[in-house]
């Protein structure tokens, strides 16, 4: 059974799955289907003035020339005219912003939506998908999937569905008042323009893909580096680091200027098919004047439709280029929300009760390639209130004990059971809610030592804060700071000390006081001196508890109820310190080996 999978998926880019995703984003408009209707009703007003527009023009062009030379026309017939034409403008311009108030809320709700279901889908995912993600790709890609979600809203919404309801209406108009090949040559015009648009904006969007692959690599390189600062520093490698990114940079300007390029030609191939469309038109408009079957406000009005219907359409080429780069950003985020979380509730799975803390392993078997076994039938079992302690070589499987029963992987077989519940068959919140641990490496959030404390238990009272300071020993730290509590300790903990930040937690699992304790080799980043304060408060937090040590240091877990020696996935040894240094074997020779190195 393999759980190693890939962090990013690839799959080729296709109308029909740009057509399923838009499927996927209109659920987010669903909600606020009454404001939808509403601004595409606001849309078609605007559109039914916008095109009145050149009728009236034609009233006004005629009204003067068939009456140049009557003061009365002049002022009365063309005045009435003219009003109703800035009437229709001002109706038009009204529409368009009351449909751009009223579709904000559902544009900025969906970005919301969207942005939260992603964020909650990643802490979904499995630990398999975190430990192979790139933070930078991945925040560059959800910084621009959520963006092209309102792009791509704005789009339709706002420009392409407009732009097909005013080519309806100039249609229907020709169509009922003027010769069928007026009729032709725009739906001709239109045809072309739409397929060449289509066609070659669909074969230059390879551009853009790799334009994304490399934006996002380029940023996750930047984002890693930064990340690893410290390691970049002990290796002199400032110069590989910037080296990297400004390839990454240089191939990505590569591909933007091919995009750019390509671009340019499409603009001018669309302007090309518009310019032939109009001057077919105003051929036949001219001719038909000439001779007498139109007026001169007919001529007026034809051009004046083209121009409405025409810029909108070449505008409607840079829509559609818009449009396929939005779907190709969104593409990356409806991948990511494909991809199903390797660990998942079981259907029904019920809430995990903890009355006495039993944990028992039974025959646990597990890999993380199938080619490579971690734990071979591994089986004991943590009584409660017990301490048991699992010692033995790098690489022999200690600390996936501890990930399996946290379920971040399922088991291959055998089960874990919790006062005789399989935790394959509970809710992972309940069970995580039962377990407390304090990892190798304690990693914090940018904020205050305050924030990070409470982060274990938000209703903390300020005396059970204290208390906690006091039990791991963290009093004199806090009162070295300026600040306090209240000191803010950076990326991932970096301003404080490996053993600091290990005292914090401590402090932290204390304050969430579940029945389940884990220390995962939770004090191997502590000097000897600090180590021993703390062992004695380990130790009355163990009492309390059902506790397993995954141990590095022996000397911290002499008083263990039980110690289990794993050894390339396999218990080779089980009992108490005393017991298992009279045994002499695999567990006495570590103990000597690390009494020489102490000493």
């Amino acid at each position: 059974m393999a759980h190693v999978t890939h962090a990013r998926l690839e799959a080729p880019h296709s109308n029909r799955r740009d057509f399923d995703n838009i499927k996927q984003l209109s659920s987010y408009l669903w909600e606020y289907r009454g404001r939808v209707l509403l601004a595409l009703s606001c849309l078609i007003l605007a559109k039914l003035a916008v095109v009145a527009v050149p009728l009236v023009l034609k009233e006004i062009i005629n009204a003067l020339d068939a009456d140049s030379g009557t003061t009365t026309a002049l002022i009365v017939v063309p005045l009435g005219l003219v009003a109703a034409y800035g009437a229709l403008r001002i109706c038009s311009s009204l529409f368009n912003e009351l449909r751009d108030a009223l579709f904000s809320r559902v544009r900025y709700r969906a970005m919301h939506q969207l942005s939260v279901r992603v964020l909650k889908h990643l802490h979904e995912l499995s630990l398999a998908y975190h430990l192979e993600r790139h933070t930078g790709s991945i925040s560059r890609d959800l910084s621009r999937g959520t963006a092209s979600l309102s792009s791509i809203v704005n789009y339709l919404v706002f420009n392409i569905i407009p732009t097909i309801a005013e080519f309806a209406l100039v249609a229907t108009i020709l169509f009922a008042n003027y010769s069928s090949l007026y009729v032709v040559v725009v739906l001709v015009t239109v045809v072309v323009y739409v397929i060449f648009t289509v066609k070659y904006s669909g074969w230059r969007m390879q551009f853009r893909h790799e334009m994304n692959r490399l934006d996002s690599g380029a940023n996750g390189s930047a984002v890693d580096s930064l990340l690893n600062y410290e390691t970049v520093k002990y290796f002199n490698n400032e110069h590989r680091e910037v080296s990297q990114y400004d390839q990454s940079l240089s191939d990505w300007a590569d591909a933007g200027v091919k995009s750019q390029v390509t671009m340019s030609s499409l603009n001018f191939g669309q302007s090309a098919i518009v310019t032939l469309g109009v001057t077919a038109l105003m051929y036949l408009a001219t001719r038909d004047v000439a001779q007498g079957q139109i007026t001169l406000g007919d001529i007026v009005m034809i051009n004046a439709l083209m121009l409405q219907l025409f810029v909108p359409l070449n505008f409607l080429g840079v829509v559609y280029r818009s449009l396929q780069y939005a779907l190709a950003d969104m593409d990356m985020v409806i991948k990511l929300l494909e991809r199903e979380p390797d660990v998942v509730d079981r259907q029904g799975a019920a809430e995990l009760i903890v009355p006495e803390g039993r944990v028992e392993f039974r025959d646990v078997c597990f890999s993380y390639l199938a080619e490579r076994p971690i734990l071979r039938g591994v089986s004991f079992v943590i009584e409660p209130g017990s301490k048991v302690a699992v010692v033995g070589p790098s690489g022999a499987g200690k600390s996936t004990l501890s990930r399996l029963l946290f379920r971040f992987y399922e088991t291959d077989s055998g089960s874990i059971q919790i006062d005789g519940q399989n935790i394959a068959d509970v809710t992972q919140q309940s069970l995580r809610s039962a377990l407390g641990v304090v990892p190798q490496d304690t990693v914090m959030f940018n904020k205050s030592i305050d924030y990070n404390l409470r982060y274990a238990n938000a209703n903390a009272t300020d005396d059970d804060i204290r208390n906690a300071i006091d039990a791991a020993n963290l009093r004199e730290l806090i009162d070295e700071l300026p600040d306090g509590l209240a000191t803010v300790v950076g990326e991932r903990g970096l301003k404080l000390s490996g053993g600091e930040k290990q005292r914090v937690g401590i402090a932290r699992v204390m304050l969430k006081a579940p029945p389940i304790l884990v220390f995962d080799e939770a004090t191997s980043s502590l000097d000897t001196k600090t180590e021993q304060s703390i062992v004695e408060s380990l130790q009355q937090a163990a009492m309390r508890t059902t506790t397993l040590v995954i141990a590095h240091r022996l000397s911290t877990i002499i008083d263990a109820d039980k110690i289990l020696v794993l050894n390339k996935g396999r218990i080779v040894e089980s009992g108490t310190h005393a017991a298992l240094l009279a045994a002499g074997n695999q567990y006495a020779s570590l103990w000597h080996l690390q009494q020489i190195d102490e000493h």
